[in-house]
């Protein structure tokens, strides 16, 4: 069975920091693309950034570029999100989701639950 768990979400003050992790199991783990998506209240759902399965190339929406760093640890199953600098427009439930393969561009088809991200100004 397919498992992304995310953590790490919470309240913090724009200007300031928070690492998500994407805990993966029940799959390849290497094998597979990981993005990162965040959906707000009354917003669609958007991808934030994404990792292929080498570490060889990345995406990152135009509004974290700077700011967000994605990376994995195979060893681990996990995939984590480094926000620096956060702003209250950030403020959404993020959650992990697998892709159909290697590259960040596939559909994807497992999605975790999420966890809440709030910025306070």
């Amino acid at each position: 069975e397919v498992q992304l768990v995310e953590s790490g979400g919470g309240l913090v003050q724009a200007g300031g920091s928070l690492r998500l992790s994407c805990a993966a199991s029940g799959f390849t783990f290497d094998d597979y693309a990981i993005g990162w998506f965040r959906q707000a209240p009354g917003k669609e759902r958007e991808v934030v950034s994404c990792i292929n399965s080498n570490h060889g190339s990345t995406y990152y929406v135009d509004s974290v570029k700077g700011r967000f760093t994605i990376s994995r640890d195979n060893g681990k199953n996990t995939v984590y999100l480094q926000m620096n600098s956060l702003k209250p427009e950030d403020t959404a439930v993020y959650s992990c989701a697998v892709a159909s393969d290697r590259h960040c561009a596939a559909s994807y088809r497992y999605w975790g639950q999420g966890t809440q991200v709030a910025i306070s100004s």
